[in-house]
């Protein structure tokens, strides 16, 4: 049995893929895998680190902001396109998959496009509310397009054959227990709240967050543990400025990267964070209270219809970054705590959006495309 993965420029694309690829091998002993990625993405060094082989093609995205420079670069693009797909073809060809699951990003697209030409079983994933680009035309022609939010439905042709699988969550995530993690971090009894921008760090956030644990510095309130990122590092210095210092202060807990975030979510009593997709399902597997600020720099927006899925849901509140203000920030949270109601019927909605089976729901999946194509069963 042999399963291509494509797929890749973010971790939201890549970790999916890597989950699934994982669960193959672990339940299904001599499945071949390969990956396909782009070279010089983050793919190319994630996926080896995984123990699995990856192929690399050179591909790249087309700029939508209209200008001279990006006329250049997208000539480029549409040059790199058409080696791509004869990359594609090549690697297709003398790896002879059975199934080829695409996950995103601009090099899932000539991998899934010409692995449906040559007839071999397609799946696709999309991990946000509203479907990528890519996602978007590959669902015309893909055997199924697996969805993490049912809310992408709509979004896509109505010939899309749709089915609901969740994105993959870490068992890390899903195996994390309040109790032992906060015996584990060395908790008191207050509660705690966990923020971060993602593992580069986010500007606004930090700026907000200063504010927020300058409060709660004063007041003694809460414990707080704080990821400011890699771009952050200054975050320490700004807080000193405010007139607190971290090395006095034990309940602050700053961290440039968070390595133990399962053990973090599972103890924390509310979530400060950016809307990606893969955070949004390690929350729902939680069941964490959350305010999200989505990104405003991502691709079509898509941070911020990931955050309404839940926001609609009654499962978690948004603060967008255009609203964003170390005042704002500080008032949203001293409300949620003043309505401990509130805090609790937002973590009870979100653990309702859970799907924490979703590598099983994917392979199923895979089985019947499989069958359907008249193929073995893995």
């Amino acid at each position: 049995m042999k399963v291509l993965f494509a797929g890749g420029g973010t971790a939201g694309h890549i970790n999916p893929a890597l989950a699934v690829a994982g669960y193959l091998r672990e339940t299904q002993p001599g499945v071949q895998i390969l990956y396909v990625g782009a070279k010089g993405g983050m793919e190319e060094t994630l996926v080896p680190a995984a123990g699995f082989e990856f192929r690399g093609i050179a591909v790249s995205g087309f700029q939508r902001k209209v200008s001279l420079r990006n006329v250049g670069k997208n000539a480029a693009a549409l040059a790199r396109l058409l080696t791509a797909s004869a990359g594609a073809r090549r690697i297709l060809r003398e790896f002879g998959p059975d199934l080829c699951m695409g996950t995103g990003g601009y090099v899932a697209g000539p991998v899934l496009r010409e692995a449906a030409r040559l007839g071999i079983p397609t799946v696709i994933h999309e991990q946000n509310a509203y479907p990528g680009v890519t996602n978007r035309l590959l669902s015309k022609r893909a055997d199924r397009t697996l969805l993490a939010v049912a809310d992408a439905q709509k979004y896509l042709p109505p010939s899309a054959r749709c089915v609901l699988t969740g994105n993959p969550v870490r068992q890390e995530v899903l195996r994390a227990k309040r109790d032992e993690s906060r015996a584990k971090l060395k908790l008191d009894r207050r509660p705690l709240i966990l923020s971060f921008g993602g593992s580069l760090g986010a500007r606004r956030i930090n700026e907000a967050a200063a504010d927020l644990l300058a409060e709660s510095a004063k007041s003694g309130r809460f414990q707080h543990i704080h990821g400011y990122g890699r771009w952050g590092k200054w975050f320490p210095d700004l807080l000193k400025q405010k007139g607190v210092d971290p090395a006095l202060h034990p309940e602050l807990d700053l961290r440039e990267y968070i390595a133990d975030m399962p053990e973090c979510l599972a103890a924390a009593d509310l979530v400060i964070c950016r809307a990606g997709a893969i955070t949004l399902s390690e929350l729902q597997a939680q069941g964490k209270p959350a305010i999200l600020i989505p990104s405003p720099n991502v691709a079509e927006n898509h941070q911020y219809h990931n955050a309404m899925a839940m926001v609609r849901r009654g499962a978690a509140a948004i603060l967008e970054e255009k609203d964003l203000t170390g005042p704002a920030l500080c008032r949203m949270v001293r409300d949620l705590f003043a309505r401990p109601e509130t805090l609790r019927s937002l973590g009870e909605n979100a653990r309702k959006m859970a799907i924490t089976d979703a590598s099983e729901r994917i392979c199923k999946v895979m089985r019947e495309v499989l069958a359907d194509a008249g193929h073995p069963r893995p």
